[in-house]
């Protein structure tokens, strides 16, 4: 029988040196077979443990030294020995990764590019609910089609936007496994020659849900209860409607952004959805409105919540779900019969500027949407900022009901 290893102590560890061979060297230090602590020509030590499986020979680093001690390099060993007994093959198991660890991976290393908390949370929120508490302890070099499928089909039909959304999802973490080195092969998530070819279209299976707008006939009327509220975000819901901003953007302008003066509020690229300045052009309704907010010291916020933060999203939804329960059947979308809600403004001040012809593109641009193609915005100089200021004042007209008839602008 071959001599077993001395065990060696702490002390007598850390009393080891690199003999000067231009080459690692290692000691075998005792206690557990195949144990060793190995040193460079620089003098970097690391644990490496030496086994030999299915009539072949292999070693596994078990933690740099000193970060990993003697003692902990013995316990992690033993457990590396208990592994080799239930015929476990230690590397295999340690480049195995599970669904779960691969969301959790991908998150740490991704989302951190999402601007906004509440898409990090959604995107993440979906993956726990859906799909780990069905392939979450799968290995993700072992996740195929069929696997994905059983994510997807019960919501497929049912919550077709949530279950559109966790396709890609899931795509994008298995794909960042695939580059990690931890599965080969195509992305079982993949839509197109994919799944296409057994999911239905979600286009043939549900109708875009659009957020429920505030009916034309009923904005004077609407725009009136409003004003006569009280609150901050009464007056962010206010100042919202009178500019055409999406509610975030409103939520988060700082006094920094905005000229008084000039009438002008530049929301940073940062800001946007699009990640591009956009100039908003403030009517006198609209400065009016600023000037008279009270400022809260140590707070940049234009309509800050009571602790100096920014207002929550649904400070904007609780008011205006006052508003539509205080009304006898409340002010209802035309099409859905839906309460109307904060968003859905933008969808009323756009049916605005079709009925009084304004051009698509200027009240698209109010909106901060994306106009023409890629090449064409390139070329293009004019945001037509003054253009849209008198097309916002007569916005503000209608809503006070201070003009009925119809006011086109042709382009020259």
């Amino acid at each position: 029988m071959p001599r077993k290893a001395k065990e060696m102590s702490a002390v007598e560890v850390r009393r080891l040196a690199h003999p000067g061979t231009g080459r690692n060297v290692c000691f075998t230090v005792g206690g557990v077979d195949g144990l060793q602590l190995q040193i460079t020509p620089t003098g970097a030590r690391s644990w490496l443990l030496r086994y030999k499986m299915k009539g072949r020979r292999h070693q596994i680093g078990l933690g740099s030294y000193p970060d990993t001690t003697l003692s902990q390099a013995r316990d992690r060993a033993r457990q590396v020995k208990d592994m080799i007994w239930q015929g476990i093959d230690p590397l295999a198991e340690r480049h195995r990764m599970t669904f779960a660890q691969a969301v959790e991976d991908y998150c740490e290393a991704k989302l951190g590019e999402f601007r906004n908390e509440k898409h990090r949370k959604q995107w993440r929120s979906t993956l726990d609910k859906y799909a780990v508490p069905v392939i979450g302890n799968m290995n993700v070099a072992e996740i195929d089609m069929q696997d994905v499928l059983r994510v997807l089909e019960p919501i497929w039909t049912d919550k077709t936007v949530t279950a559109k959304r966790l396709r890609g999802r899931i795509e994008a973490v298995l794909s960042w496994a695939t580059v990690a080195g931890h599965r080969k092969g195509d992305n079982p998530a993949r839509w197109k020659g994919n799944l296409s070819e057994i999911l239905p279209k979600p286009t043939k299976v549900t109708k875009a849900a659009h957020q429920p707008a505030l009916a034309l006939s009923d904005a004077p009327e609407w725009f009136a209860d409003l004003r006569a509220r009280s609150g901050i975000a009464t007056r962010a819901l206010e100042f919202l409607t009178l500019t055409a901003a999406r509610s975030g953007e409103v939520r988060g302008a700082t006094w920094a952004e905005i000229d008084l003066d000039a009438g002008l509020w530049i929301v940073p690229a940062a800001r946007m959805k699009a990640e591009r300045e956009h100039r908003v052009p403030l009517t006198k309704e609209a400065v009016d409105l600023l000037k008279a907010m009270p400022r809260m010291q140590g707070s940049d916020f234009v309509f800050p919540a009571a602790r100096g933060g920014a207002l929550s999203d649904m400070a904007l939804s609780a008011c205006m779900r006052r508003m539509n329960e205080a009304r006898e059947g409340g002010y209802l979308d035309r099409v859905s019969g839906r309460p109307a809600v904060p968003h859905g403004l933008r969808s009323t001040f756009r049916d605005w500027t079709a009925e009084q012809g304004y051009p698509r593109d200027m009240a698209e641009m109010q909106l901060a949407h994306n106009v023409g193609t890629e090449v064409e915005r390139a070329y293009r100089r004019s945001d037509m900022l003054e253009r849209r200021r008198a097309m916002m004042a007569a916005w503000g007209r209608f809503l006070r009901g201070e003009t009925s008839g119809k006011v086109v602008e042709f382009s020259a």
